[in-house]
């Protein structure tokens, strides 16, 4: 049975598409132009942050933050860039008794953020930059494992890629579930991978509830 439920956060809790607008900002280039070039780097299968070489070489994401933030431009997202039907999900899995929790690529800042956003919801929020291991690495996974109080077979992990994602928990031993907004599920979604690897594919969050309680129902 499905007792936790672990949820990424960019495209799969957070719209990501204010942030993404101050980089290109940022970078001085045409939202429509960097956008452009941040959808054909994913379909190539490239990692998103060749975006910025594009336009930028030698471009240093994690030095270029600190300059935003020092120019009074920092990261930042908040109750309005949350995906509509994230907060009534949260509230009928933590009805339905679940245990919940969010892990993702994020960093200290955008940990913060999170859990003042979130804190009162969920049982775990952990970042790459809280646990020194970034996604798609298995010690990323592991530290997800080992903070929650179930067996891994146990566990539903959320999220909208399946490189980052789907593959490496179910590789980890959990179930998952790909949902379908954002870039990276937008051009992933009629793969074989995104077709194969998940335990769901949802439209929205909204409908976690329902599969999950069809599945341990099965299960019983």
């Amino acid at each position: 049975m499905m007792r936790a439920v672990v949820f990424d956060v960019g495209e799969c809790l957070v719209d990501e598409t204010r942030e993404y607008g101050a980089w290109a900002d940022w970078l001085r280039v045409p939202r429509h132009t960097f956008h452009a070039m941040f959808g054909a780097v994913i379909a190539q299968g490239r990692d998103y942050r060749e975006t910025f070489q594009e336009f930028r070489p030698g471009f240093d994401l994690y030095g270029e933050r600190e300059k935003r933030a020092a120019a009074g431009h920092p990261e930042t997202f908040g109750e309005a860039d949350l995906y509509e039907d994230v907060r009534a999900s949260l509230r009928q899995l933590r009805a339905d008794g679940l245990w919940l929790g969010i892990a993702g690529n994020q960093t200290i800042r955008a940990g913060r953020i999170l859990r003042e956003l979130f804190s009162a919801d969920v049982d775990l929020i952990g970042t790459s930059d809280d646990w020194g291991a970034s996604k798609p690495d298995p010690e990323f996974f592991k530290r997800v494992v080992d903070a929650v109080p179930f067996d891994v077979d146990e566990i539903l992990y959320v999220g909208d890629r399946c490189d980052n994602d789907i593959r490496p928990a179910r590789e980890a031993g959990m179930h998952t579930a790909l949902v379908r907004r954002g870039p990276w599920a937008t051009i992933q979604w009629d793969s074989d991978e995104a077709k194969e690897l998940p335990t769901f594919r949802i439209e929205s969050l909204s409908e976690l509830a329902d599969v999950i309680a069809q599945f341990n129902d099965s299960a019983r």
